[in-house]
């Protein structure tokens, strides 16, 4: 790999760790204006911020299992933030879509995984509602995995119909 590679991967990983901070900064946020505090509408009827301590993983799954259960799920985080940084550094330069897609995955992977290392539990403040259906509560690193999964999924099938 030249030089021009790795400082275009550690651009990647610059945008990574922006991400990163922006989801422990509304974190932060969070815990200040919205813990013990009526919850923040944003968009009435859809869009509201309300404090939240999420124990499990998605939708709370896992959230009944004590701090076992807390260590063993960042275990897999930290598995999964490794492997991703390895595919990271595995995949082209010119593979922008997949670097960014790993890249936002590994900013999610490990503002969650922070998160529930070091309070026991992941703050979630982003409250959605749609015509009485209420989606669960969830956070910028939600979002930046779920981007993340979205763009690798959507290159698997841009890929095959390139082939």
């Amino acid at each position: 790999m030249n030089k021009k590679d790795i400082f275009w991967k550690l651009g990647y990983l610059g945008a990574a760790a922006a991400v990163f901070l922006i989801d422990q900064l509304t974190k932060s946020w969070a815990i200040t204006r919205l813990r013990f505090k009526d919850d923040l509408s944003v968009i009435p009827g859809f869009l509201n911020f309300a404090y939240a301590e999420n124990t499990g993983v998605a939708f709370s799954m896992f959230d009944d299992h004590g701090d076992s259960g807390r260590w063993a799920l960042s275990a897999v985080a930290v598995i999964a933030a490794t492997l991703v940084l390895y595919f990271f550094w595995k995949t082209p330069r010119s593979d922008d879509r997949v670097l960014g897609s790993l890249s936002l995955l590994l900013a999610g992977i490990v503002g969650n995984v922070v998160d529930r290392s070091r309070l026991g539990f992941v703050i979630d403040f982003i409250d959605v509602h749609i015509n009485g259906w209420h989606y669960p509560t969830f956070n910028i690193a939600d979002m930046a995995i779920v981007a993340g999964a979205g763009l690798l999924i959507l290159d698997m099938f841009l890929t095959r119909k390139k082939e």
